[in-house]
């Protein structure tokens, strides 16, 4: 009997562990499944995903395409101008130098002399949508605006390009004018060109002297802020141009855009040579060339009409009433030392007649607009170019009158005024 028991025990537990064993067999059959299934599923997805991607591109490469060749089949999408092409041709083959300075105010030589600086700025990369304006075409546009009163509407359709075309290269030519030639061509005279400066002054009866100083007023329309200031003594608004001329008629320095209301000393007090003056405790030029009259130091100075204050680096004429002899001798050289600076704003505007009149582009890049023309005058002046008679504008009736003169009173200082005596002690 206990052996049959034994025996029954045993069989029950080899029952037990068979079943146990073949549950967790059932349980790794069903996780395999599983695990199958969701690799499986997983595979599927990314296969999904690939094509949705794949069929995405193909799409927008075909919707890219489509747009291409619909570019291609219209019948204008940029508009022709034959006779612009027509012209510029024309512009290029047939001007002689005396058609190319009346319209570009220099000669073709001195144009391409200007390119030639400039072309780096001005060149475009050339894409295969459209060809860009040249180097060439892209200066001869805004000079030709430069030079006459021309509208944006008459270039635009004298050289074939766009109205707003004619706007955007007004303001890169500008920009590549000013940023590439303002240092090389407008800057106080040093070493030799100083000692060149000073001998031409001497040979007009006033020694001493680096450059002349003024102001011209350029027309502007009506800014939206703050437009009484620009309205000037004269009834129209303008922004005042101050410049320091040498005895060639060459701008030394130049500072724009100070209203046309700004007193003329004001303007002064405000720009970068009277900072730089002021700082250098009234040398503006090397204190080693001053000449000593009777004890006292004459340093090389600039001469200013009477709205101008009386400097160590800045001479004046004589103001009050009842001048002695010896004074009115010292008015006239001095004014005959300042005369250039009055025909270089003549010779300027008559170059560059987009100073001479109201100019209708925004106040914020007309600063920008003087000095290129003011670079391209020393440009002129330094290659010896021709100023035809035609261009005079003191000759022309329509133009705005520039303000009178106001005489600045100011208590001078006895080092100044020891300077002036000196000076007139000379002529």
């Amino acid at each position: 009997m206990a052996d049959e028991a034994a025996d029954t025990s045993v069989q029950m537990t080899v029952f037990v562990l068979k079943s146990i064993l073949h549950v967790f067999g059932r349980i790794r059959n069903i996780n395999e499944r599983e695990e199958s299934t969701i690799q499986a599923s997983r595979k599927e997805y990314e296969a999904a995903t690939f094509r949705a991607r794949r069929s995405h591109r193909r799409k927008k490469a075909a919707a890219f395409w489509l747009c291409v060749q619909q570019q291609r089949e219209k019948a204008i999408w940029k508009r022709e101008r034959p006779s612009g092409e027509i012209f510029w041709a024309d512009v290029l083959q047939n001007f002689d130098d005396v058609q190319w300075r009346r319209h570009f105010r220099m000669s073709r030589c001195t144009f391409e002399y200007v390119l030639r600086l400039v072309k780096p700025a001005l060149t475009r990369k050339i894409t295969r949508w459209r060809k860009p304006l040249e180097p060439r075409r892209r200066l001869a546009i805004v000079l030709w605006w430069y030079a006459t009163p021309s509208e944006y509407r008459t270039i635009s359709c004298l050289f074939g390009v766009g109205l707003s075309t004619v706007c955007g290269l007004v303001r890169e030519v500008t920009s590549a004018l000013k940023d590439n030639l303002l240092k090389r061509f407008i800057c106080l005279p040093k070493g030799e060109q100083l000692q060149k400066t000073l001998d031409g002054f001497a040979e007009r009866g006033y020694p001493m002297c680096a450059g002349a100083i003024d102001g011209s007023h350029i027309s502007v329309i009506a800014p939206r802020d703050d437009p009484a200031s620009y309205y000037n003594r004269k009834g129209w608004y303008s922004i005042v141009l101050q410049g320091v001329v040498d005895h060639n008629f060459c701008f030394t320095d130049i500072y724009v855009g100070c209203p046309g209301r700004t007193h003329d000393a004001r303007v002064l007090r405000n720009s970068p040579i009277f900072k730089m003056a002021e700082e250098q405790n009234g040398y503006l030029f090397p204190c080693e060339k001053s000449m000593t009259v009777d004890g006292v130091e004459v340093p090389i100075h600039l001469v200013g009409d009477a709205a101008y204050p009386l400097k160590k680096w800045l001479m004046k004429g004589f103001t009050h009433h009842h001048l002695t002899p010896e004074q009115n001798t010292f008015n006239y050289h001095l004014s005959s030392a300042r005369m250039v600076v009055e025909n270089a704003f003549g010779r300027l505007k008559g170059r560059w007649r987009c100073l001479a009149k109201r100019n209708d582009v925004d106040i914020s890049i007309m600063p920008d607009i003087v000095t290129a023309c003011c670079i391209l005058h020393n440009v002129c002046e330094i290659n010896k170019e021709t100023f035809l008679p035609e261009w005079d504008i003191d000759a022309a009736t329509d133009l705005p009158q520039e303000p009178d003169t106001e005489v600045f009173h100011a208590p001078q200082t006895g080092s100044t005024e020891q300077i002036r005596e000196a000076m007139m002690s000379i002529l």
